[in-house]
């Protein structure tokens, strides 16, 4: 069996960023008694690293201009990040809104998320 506990602490070295995530879960109205969606922030400052896998795209039409960019987080694997999760991602000072893609399964030293921006200007 292979001690991944060096690869893992070699990979968290990278870590400069930090993470918060935010999920729809279920939660009761305590007057009307009605399960209604909520948005529920599941942890925060978790150490990540926050990487573009491509160039950003430029779609300027007359309307609006459409900027598309890959990113992919790199964080714990003992974390559940699902799909449609919001995450906020702050690098170097200035913090961004993401949503999760299907995340791979985790790796024993980490796991990676495709993540689309939310709140592109």
């Amino acid at each position: 069996m292979i001690d991944y506990s060096k690869h893992r602490a070699a990979i968290e070295k990278l870590y400069e960023d930090k993470a918060k995530i935010i999920r729809y879960t279920n939660a009761e109205d305590p007057v009307s008694k009605k399960t209604r969606k909520q948005l529920t922030v599941i942890c925060t400052d978790e150490p990540c690293r926050l990487s573009q896998t491509g160039l950003t795209k430029n779609g300027q039409t007359e309307a609006q201009n459409n900027i598309a960019s890959e990113s992919k987080l790199f964080i714990s694997p003992e974390l559940e990040i699902r799909q449609g999760d919001e995450i906020e991602v702050t690098k170097g000072g200035v913090t961004r809104k993401y949503q999760a893609g299907e995340p791979f399964p985790p790796y024993p030293t980490h796991q990676e998320v495709s993540l689309q921006r939310k709140d592109k200007a």
